[in-house]
């Protein structure tokens, strides 16, 4: 068995990647290693990736169709792929949804070609907990009408229902992850932890926005790995939905407090609601729980120990 990964150099891709390294699977791995945020961390991951002998890597741009089809007709093993490689962050996609269309949309249209082309059985895709939108009913559930309100979230969507069309034209399973704040180590530094441990260490003032009363499902990287490399397909085609997320959402004064007990936090500035963000994540994790028969989480205060040592120890 042979499984391909878009995104490996990303955060959760890298981690899947070493995942299934580790049990001696053949890995090909696919990113274009672009500067949404440090390339340095990115060619750490590989550099750890590369250590593995089942692991081959390809630095490519999935919005080209012609080199995606190159790799697959080098190597006509592939059995199953992971689609991770995306333009992300919600704000950003305020300033510039011309990159997201490219990235999110047309390269997932083109990584559905070849599932279609080259008679791939098994896609698994990242799609977001950003496509709930601003729904007041917690927690969410993947059988409510979903209302994304960015072109970040808009793109996830349209990638479900790409995903559905496709795989019932063409015959192959397709599961969409809908993830939901999920943290740990090598972790983006665009998101809330790493930003607030970036100025830590810098002896910077954070911004803490919509003065603290967010609320997130932060669903630790491990238990993230351990839920998708455990969903089961049943024989018929289909399109499935998951939430994958801890359903245990925490508010981010409680996090900062407990991020407190092992670092001294720099300055907080709060400043106003921020265009674009979401006030409340809360997911429904029963579905995924009853399909992958999991149901331990990692203590969000090991999760945060584990990040911030981690964090310590490279100081990217």
């Amino acid at each position: 068995m042979k499984i391909l990964i878009t995104g490996a150099a990303g955060f959760i891709g890298f981690h899947l990647a070493h995942n299934l390294l580790k049990k001696k699977v053949k890995v090909i791995g696919v990113d274009n290693i672009d500067n949404y945020y440090s390339p340095k961390l990115k060619k750490l991951r590989l550099q750890i990736l590369r250590k593995h002998k089942n692991f081959i890597f390809h630095k490519s741009d999935i919005t080209k169709l012609s080199n995606l089809k190159k790799i697959f007709k080098n190597d006509k093993s592939i059995d199953i792929i992971y689609h991770f490689a995306a333009q992300a962050g919600v704000r950003y996609s305020v300033v510039n949804p011309k990159k997201y269309f490219q990235s999110n949309i047309v390269g997932f249209f083109n990584i559905l070609e070849c599932c279609k082309v080259f008679r791939i059985k098994k896609l698994f895709y990242a799609s977001s907990s950003s496509v709930y939108g601003d729904l007041k009913k917690f927690p969410l559930n993947e059988k409510m009408n979903i209302n994304p309100k960015n072109f970040y979230a808009l793109s996830k969507k349209t990638n479900e229902d790409m995903a559905e069309v496709y795989s019932k034209l063409y015959g192959f399973n397709a599961v969409g992850l809908r993830f939901f704040t999920v943290f740990g180590e090598y972790g983006r530094p665009d998101m809330f932890i790493f930003k607030l441990l970036r100025c830590t260490f810098k002896k910077e003032v954070f911004q803490l926005n919509n003065f603290g009363n967010h609320i997130r499902d932060f669903t630790y990287i491990n238990d993230v790995i351990n839920l998708i490399t455990k969903i089961k397909i049943k024989n018929n085609v289909s399109n499935q939905i998951y939430n994958i997320c801890s359903s245990r959402p925490i508010h981010l004064k409680k996090m900062i407090k407990i991020i407190s007990l092992h670092v001294k936090l720099p300055k907080i500035k709060k400043i106003s609601f921020q265009q674009a963000d979401i006030i409340k994540t809360h997911g429904d994790n029963k579905k995924i729980l009853k399909n992958t028969k999991l149901n331990k989480f990692t203590n969000i205060n090991k999760a945060l120990k584990n990040t911030i040592d981690w964090y310590k120890s490279h100081n990217i």
